[in-house]
């Protein structure tokens, strides 16, 4: 008798989050996750100050939206009960 194939290729041993979490009885304190990343790596002041700047631009669409959006509801305010 041949061997069936399972229909479901579902992969079951890939996880997303660390399953290794204190109360449940599969917890073992000594166990390190095998990907996760125990040394801090140094970043130089350019590297940092990109980064900042990358952010900085990256929200400047919206603070700038927020801003105009203000700007207009607070003309229609002043419109509406300055007359």
């Amino acid at each position: 008798m041949a061997k069936r194939k399972p229909e479901d290729d579902l992969d079951t041993e890939t996880t997303f989050a660390n399953m290794n979490v204190e109360g449940f009885r599969w917890y073992d304190p000594h166990k390190k996750p095998k990907n996760e990343k125990t040394k801090k790596q140094k970043v130089s002041k350019k590297e940092y100050r990109a980064m900042v700047k990358g952010a900085f631009l990256a929200m400047f669409p919206f603070i700038v939206g927020a801003v105009i959006i203000m700007g207009i509801l607070f003309l229609l305010c002043w419109v509406w009960l300055g007359s």
